[in-house]
């Protein structure tokens, strides 16, 4: 089972917007055994639009087409489908009631041609109700392809997809199983993590690929398997992790694409009553943003100090003139007293500062560009670490960021 994914407007051509619709969708259709043949995105032209459709049709078996179900006279999919499929629009009085009551009953407003013109689909068109927009979805088949038009709207995509998409697709088409595996690992580089597993990777059987997917700081092993036996392949993926899990076991930190570190931490300082604050320099308070974006963080987190300015460093974490004087605002010593001040001044049980020189200029600053150290202060005293996370100035931040979260998850595990 082969989907194209094309999404319509100049907007996305230009960048003025992000196409965030193609990559949910795709995901969408993989957890149902539907893979993603190709994604493109084209101009709100008909010529355009009718040459994809043709491109498309019978190499794939469902296009899924989103934008330009709009009300305004540049959004044409309606009419070029009409065109396509050698068809005419007419009033759906089912899509006009639903707009007419979202205009009128929730919008208080009266409505307007243009407004009744969303209820025009093409004659031998399937709406796909759209509880959540006036903008209806249509299904249309020809010979071997199914076309799908939804709105560009994310929100009013999602609910399609969701409610009418995907359970249509799932009734109209035999499909293969297809699972997905997501080992998180930190700490170590995708080429020596492929050579730590060389042996392992050669040995998968036909049915499970590997795919290798690299970040700041991480690298996500994305193990999928396919084939018509769901049972068959649900106790050979677990075989294979369970083989890697033994290979990696020291970076390993989750076995889900959503378990992210700070996921992870979050559950770890969570169920042992661990509480956690932050000193950032060079890391901009990203460290605290990063804590703080898990839900129920604030049984955790008691707060950050972004002691940007060396003076901050002074006079809030109580770092010692003398100390940055000697040594330099990004060195060891500074890192150790940032961590230890803050631990004092929140109270907590574990501190986390950062000091660096991101770059891109290396000012008055006598350490070389990418340079972070890195300090933790706990229980039984404090450590630090200095690092080289080389350049751009965003992965330098990045990479700082990662490795703090790293270091502190790891030193809880030693307890």
């Amino acid at each position: 089972m082969k989907a194209a994914i094309v999404t319509i407007g100049d907007e996305i051509l230009i960048g003025q917007i992000v196409d965030t619709n193609s990559s949910y969708i795709a995901k969408a259709l993989d957890k149902i055994g539907i893979a993603t043949h190709e994604m493109l995105s084209i101009s709100d032209d008909k010529t355009h639009i009718l040459q994809t459709f043709q491109k498309l049709q019978n190499e794939v078996q469902i296009v899924i087409v989103t934008g330009g179900l709009g009300p305004t006279k540049d959004d044409i999919t309606k009419k070029t489908f009409c065109d396509y499929f050698d068809d005419y629009l007419i009033e759906n009085e089912a899509v006009l009631a639903h707009v007419k009551a979202m205009i009128e009953g929730i919008y208080k407003r009266p409505i307007t041609q243009i407004n009744i013109e969303q209820a025009l689909v093409p004659s031998t068109a399937k709406v796909l109700f759209n509880q959540v927009g006036t903008a209806p979805g249509m299904w249309m088949e020809k010979e071997q392809t199914v076309f799908i038009s939804l709105p560009g709207v994310p929100y009013e995509m999602k609910y399609l997809i969701d409610n009418e998409v995907v359970p249509s697709l799932a009734t109209k088409f035999e499909r293969p199983y297809i699972l997905h595996q997501t080992i998180m690992t930190y700490g170590r580089g995708e080429s020596l993590i492929a050579e730590q597993i060389e042996t392992w990777e050669d040995n998968l059987p036909e049915c499970i690929k590997l795919a290798y997917l690299p970040s700041p700081g991480k690298v996500r092993l994305r193990l999928t398997a396919r084939g018509a036996n769901k049972e068959q392949l649900q106790v050979e993926m677990a075989k294979q992790v369970q083989q890697l899990d033994l290979l990696l076991h020291d970076i390993i930190v989750g076995f889900n694409e959503d378990e992210s570190i700070e996921v992870v931490l979050g559950r770890l300082l969570a169920e042992n009553k661990i509480t956690v604050a932050t000193a950032e320099s060079c890391t901009g308070g990203k460290i605290a943003a990063t804590l703080t974006a898990v839900p129920g963080a604030s049984n955790y987190f008691k707060g950050s100090v972004v002691s940007y300015a060396t003076a901050t460093k002074i006079s809030v974490l109580g770092v010692d003139k003398a100390t940055i004087e000697t040594y330099g605002v990004v060195s060891a010593e500074v890192a150790t007293e940032m961590a230890l001040g803050l631990q004092k001044m929140m109270h907590v049980d574990y501190a986390i500062a950062t000091t660096g020189n991101a770059g891109p200029s290396k000012g008055d600053v006598a350490s070389d560009l990418g340079t972070v150290f890195i300090a933790i202060a706990g229980p039984k005293g404090v450590f630090v670490e200095e690092f080289n996370f080389g350049q751009p100035r965003e992965k330098v931040i990045d990479r700082a960021v990662g490795k703090s979260l790293e270091l502190i998850y790891k030193e809880i595990l030693k307890k």
